[in-house]
């Protein structure tokens, strides 16, 4: 079971930040297109194109994740299903994270343990990969339960921003 991480995770005083944009998304799967589109605008806002194909790819991954493991049942007819994705930039780092309802933390799915090993083993597995893709192409990534009112956690991914 993985423990809340923090490490890594640039410091929240919204002054440091230079740009942020974060958007609700439905409890469909289609949200995963439209958050797709939302980062692909939000990064080309920011001067970011070239980072987009691994930022997407790491979106979608924690996107999906919310929305087929963090949602109570009976959600999926709700406009508004407490996910949203939050992108934020600061000079060298980007961040992007999902919001989701669900206390539970993430862990590997189809068993634990999922290693490029078993991928190369089955590449027709559908799931189980999405935080070992989040690992692979972010330069780091956790999650945290949030506090005060809301309830839930945030699952994070950080990108290096090079000159």
């Amino acid at each position: 079971m993985l423990e809340p991480l923090r490490q890594g995770l640039p410091p929240v005083d919204p002054s440091a930040v230079s740009g942020s944009a974060s958007c609700a998304l439905p409890a469909q799967f289609e949200a995963v297109r439209g958050a797709r589109s939302f980062t692909r605008s939000t990064l080309s806002q920011w001067g970011l194109d070239d980072r987009f194909d691994d930022v997407a790819l790491v979106v979608s991954e924690l996107v999906t994740n919310a929305l087929r493991h963090a949602l109570p049942a009976g959600v999926g007819a709700a406009p508004e299903s407490g996910v949203r994705l939050h992108l934020m930039r600061w000079s060298t780092r980007l961040v992007c994270a999902v919001r989701d309802p669900s206390e539970d933390c993430p862990a590997p799915g189809e068993g634990e343990g999922f290693s490029p090993e078993r991928l190369d083993e089955n590449c027709d597995l559908e799931s189980g990969r999405g935080l070992f893709l989040v690992d692979s192409y972010s330069d780091g990534w956790g999650w945290h339960p949030l506090a005060g009112r809301l309830t839930g956690k945030v699952v994070w991914a950080l990108f290096m921003l090079h000159d």
